[in-house]
């Protein structure tokens, strides 16, 4: 597991620009689903074939970013977000653009650091005008964290755990669940950190009877950090709600008996800001009994990302189990 997360953390896919972790993914759930395709939005679903309802399973492979927005006669570039960027996380951070080029990120003086926005930062990449500047990037290029994957043991940190952990946990839940109970879509979605749009499409062409989406969510253990019962070490995370939906009671209840009936460590999640997947699945068509399966996650959206493995296992257990359960008692 751990290689594999190495592996996607290290592909910059900003949301819009999905296209190398997406080759990725789809070499890594080869042989493990009886059909894979990908819709005209750019989300890669992967079938594997059951007798039972259909459950569409949905984590996100975008990531947050920066787009190019201007280059100055001296050759720095200015920039705006794709996604939720805070600025005071930005300065002298390094970034990759899609295309592979590299540069870090500077800023204006200021003479109060609380006024720091994003138009007072640019993106300095080595170089001296913008004719030299223009033949390395163009308006409208992306650009992620430069930030490498780092094994602390028990925990790991790196950049775009949100969501790619969740990606990771899906494809591992994929590669051991042999035959599935229900059918089965396991769905990478596209550009959910700009407003859950993959999800928005392939719940309507898949057409679920059951939505599950699996994403990182903030925990409450770090020092002074906004009360939330969610902390590192202590199972996966089962949600009760966040911004963008209330899970249906009848899911979470049936994600919290598979876990207890199974000894699967698990923790109830209320989030206060955010949302997920979910939030769009829920409302498709005439709508669909949603929940989410969370991986605690420290630090989030910020170029340092870090989760406990223990609570990965048990996300991809719990996964696992729904993909192998009778869900009808949770069907309208």
């Amino acid at each position: 597991m751990k290689d594999l997360i190495k592996k996607l953390t290290a592909i910059s896919s900003p949301s819009g620009f999905e296209d190398e972790i997406r080759e990725a993914i789809c070499q890594e759930i080869q042989g493990y689903c009886d059909e894979i395709k990908v819709d005209a939005l750019g989300n890669l679903i992967a079938v594997k074939r059951g007798k039972g309802p259909r459950v569409q399973f949905a984590a996100h492979m975008d990531e947050i970013g920066l787009i190019a927005t201007d280059i100055d006669d001296k050759g720095f570039v200015r920039f705006s977000n794709v996604g939720g960027v805070s600025p005071h996380r930005l300065y002298g951070q390094r970034v990759r653009f899609t295309n592979g080029v590299v540069g870090t990120i500077g800023s204006e003086k200021l003479e109060d650091v609380r006024k720091l926005a994003l138009d007072k930062l640019f993106i300095d990449i080595g170089a001296q005008s913008r004719e030299e500047a223009s033949k390395l990037v163009s308006i409208g290029d992306c650009c992620t964290y430069l930030q490498g994957f780092d094994d602390l043991g028990k925990r790991v940190v790196a950049k775009s755990m949100d969501n790619r952990i969740g990606c990771a946990v899906l494809i591992e839940a994929m590669r051991r669940t042999k035959e599935c109970v229900n059918e089965v879509y396991c769905t990478f979605t596209v550009q959910e950190e700009v407003g859950l749009r993959g999800a928005v499409t392939s719940a309507y062409g898949i057409d679920p009877a059951l939505g599950i989406a699996v994403d990182v969510t903030m925990t409450g253990d770090t020092p002074e950090a906004p009360k939330m019962a969610v902390g590192l070490g202590k199972g996966t995370a089962i949600k009760v709600k966040d911004s963008s939906v209330i899970a249906h009671p009848k899911v979470k209840q049936l994600l919290v008996d598979l876990a207890e009936k199974n000894g699967v460590q698990y923790q109830l999640e209320v989030l206060t800001a955010g949302g997920t997947d979910a939030g769009a699945i829920h409302k498709t068509r005439a709508g669909v009994p949603s929940g989410v399966v969370s991986i605690p996650c420290r630090y989030v959206h910020s170029p340092s990302e870090m989760v406990d493995m223990d609570d990965v296992e048990a996300s991809v257990r719990l996964v696992s189990l729904v993909m192998t359960s009778d869900v009808s008692s949770v069907l309208p």
